[in-house]
């Protein structure tokens, strides 16, 4: 029988990364939405999926802080349903997740097996939601990623891009490090996941927490810095890049200062990981140059 792929996310970078690469069918606002649950039922029985991808999310940081029980139903209480859905039917069921469930404080790439300890609202609600998912659907398998850019959407390389052509001097946080992660890299994990499961049927090792994230770590600085210079190669201005401290940026959230993780697990089991994310950035910006 043919898989279906349900993706729910819309049009956010991880759905649209993967609309691009596979045969996948996309759910988002309205017609899913995690503030009305009804919606979240009739989406899954309209779309009879093998196989689910979730990801839907509140990603706005910092917006979390003061909408606190939206975060907790898209990033917590949502996707558990799902999940139980997906439990229910037996299927396999993707998770997205974050590097920001830990602190940032360990000074070395995070394992799976290191405990959370989130420190922002929209860090909280992710954590939660792993193990609601997970109670949910033992099966789960989640991903935490991190630092995720594409030439869909909004984020920060294309920021950074349409910054460059703009303003001649560019302040960039240099002291948060973390993994950049491309959105079609992460796409690709996720179809060679599903296609390892369809060659080998389900094993138990393949359910649980996994970190996927981009080879090599950067800061803020060093990302934009990349991108920008891949911009300027193709004729974009090259304005100058100052590096600030968090200090110097104060946001409602705090940012883990050091998350990076380790794929280790997920090489192992799986034979798969996104690869370095430098050479990445730099064909993303010739995407989004391709753009305009």
């Amino acid at each position: 029988m043919q898989k279906s792929i349900l993706v729910t996310g819309g049009s956010g970078q991880l759905a649209s990364a993967l609309a691009a690469q596979g045969n996948v069918k996309r759910t988002g606002r309205p017609g899913f939405d995690f503030e009305r649950p009804d919606t979240i039922d009739a989406a899954f029985r309209a779309a009879t999926p093998s196989i689910v991808v979730n990801a839907a999310a509140w990603t706005a940081v910092d917006a979390a802080e003061t909408h606190e029980a939206e975060a907790e139903r898209a990033n917590n209480t949502g996707p558990a349903h799902l999940a139980a859905l997906c439990h229910e039917r037996g299927i396999p069921f993707i998770h997205i997740s974050t590097d920001y469930v830990f602190s940032g404080d360990k000074g070395s790439p995070y394992l799976e097996t290191d405990p959370v300890d989130p420190r922002s609202v929209y860090g909280r609600t992710k954590a939660e939601g792993e193990q609601a998912v997970l109670a949910a659907h033992p099966g789960s398998i989640i991903l935490r990623t991190a630092w995720v850019y594409s030439p869909y959407n909004r984020n920060f390389v294309r920021t950074m891009v349409n910054a460059a052509a703009q303003r001649p001097v560019l302040r960039v946080v240099s002291d948060q490090i973390g993994n950049p992660t491309s959105a079609d890299q992460l796409a690709d994990v996720i179809f060679r996941i599903i296609a390892r499961i369809e060659e080998n049927g389900w094993k138990a090792e393949y359910g649980g927490i996994f970190h996927a994230v981009g080879e090599g770590a950067a800061s803020w600085y060093e990302l934009a810095r990349t991108a920008i210079t891949a911009a300027a190669r193709r004729g974009n201005p090259l304005p100058e890049i100052e590096p600030i401290t968090t200090a110097d940026w104060p946001t409602p959230a705090r940012r883990p200062p050091d998350a990076r993780l380790d794929c280790t697990r997920l090489k192992q089991v799986f034979g798969c990981a996104p690869g370095p994310w430098a050479p990445e950035v730099d064909r993303v910006v010739g995407e989004i140059m391709k753009q305009g």
